[in-house]
């Protein structure tokens, strides 16, 4: 009898799996393009907002979710002018908000996360690096659970979604067609001719990341773009849903540096170290370090790490300098 209960518990649990597994993809599959979306327009990783969106929904079969289409159980909080709905949660009878759509949903919980200071912090990581941002989440107070962190890693490694944080978005600019230059040693041509400066929407919340109306370049895997003319810092972080202290930390600056057409500007982190294969470089005539690691694409606190430099540390031509360690 108890070896018939155990098969039969068995059995129940397998096919609960299975019924969850299923709910699981069919998730993913519909709102894996949004969750995509909002990353380009965002900055969030697309792996972090499908998990916390199963996580949050039950797979999007929460009372919350399908009465209210709100998939990642956002209270009302302060300021909020939209739909509302009364649920238990923490507390009985506590406010959330309520969305005619489960992508209004999607776009709330990216300007949420994005324009709350608590959060800020989470942006200073890799978008590839979903682990940080899922124990990032627990410091900022996003969740009370203990384990919310694991659970949400366990998901998008057990569904793979750390690949969504890889993949172009439809509708933004492929990044595979992002140019690059052929030689890693050196950045890709300008164009010829800067365009006009693209009008910027007042809404930053409105622009994608990385804009349609320009060419997006590639050095060391990082994105840049070349400044045109008129633009400034704050513009292009503007037009790239950055704020200005990302752009200039991603290009290793600070102030209210003048932007001059033709400038590298990076519009993401910058790796660690150069590319592989790219060990030394030796210093020309009128270089800085901070222009060697923008050309490769590095940070410039790694370069004088590596090279045991101090802030006030001048190099001369025909310097050999680490690039990788």
């Amino acid at each position: 009898m108890k070896r018939l209960i155990a098969l039969t518990l068995g059995l129940l649990c397998l096919a609960y799996s299975q019924a969850q597994n299923k709910d699981y993809v069919s998730y993913i599959q519909r709102y894996s393009d949004v969750a995509v979306s909002e990353m380009y327009r965002s900055g969030i990783p697309a792996s972090i907002t499908l998990a916390q969106g199963l996580l949050e929904s039950g797979a999007g079969c929460s009372q919350l979710a399908v009465k209210s289409n709100n998939h990642f159980g956002i209270k009302c909080h302060n300021g909020w002018q939209g739909g509302r709905v009364y649920h238990d949660d923490d507390a009985k009878g506590e406010c959330f908000r309520k969305y005619d759509h489960p992508e209004e949903s999607y776009r709330d919980h990216s300007d949420f996360l994005r324009y709350r200071d608590r959060y800020k912090f989470l942006f200073d990581f890799q978008i590839t690096d979903y682990k940080s941002w899922a124990y990032g989440l627990k410091k900022a107070g996003y969740a009370t659970d203990p384990s919310y962190p694991e659970k949400l890693i366990r998901i998008i490694e057990q569904y793979k979604l750390h690949e969504y944080d890889t993949r172009p978005s439809k509708g933004v600019q492929n990044s595979g067609d992002a140019q690059g230059s052929g030689d890693s040693r050196t950045l890709p041509l300008p164009p010829s001719q800067i365009d006009q400066t693209v009008r910027v929407d007042g809404s930053a919340r409105e622009v994608f990341r990385f804009s349609l109306s320009r060419q997006v370049y590639s050095q060391n895997d990082v994105q840049f773009v070349y400044a045109m003319e008129g633009e400034t810092y704050e513009s292009i972080a503007r037009s790239n849903n950055l704020f200005l202290g990302e752009l200039l930390r991603f290009n290793d600056l600070s102030g209210k540096p003048v932007l001059e057409p033709g400038t590298v500007v990076y519009v993401q982190k910058k790796k660690k170290y150069a590319a592989k294969g790219l060990e030394m470089h030796v210093v020309e005539k009128g270089e800085t370090l901070r222009k060697i690691s923008q050309r490769y694409g590095m940070r410039l606190k790694t370069l004088r790490k590596l090279n045991g430099l101090q802030n006030t540390s001048l190099i001369r031509e025909g310097d050999i300098l680490k690039l990788r360690k």
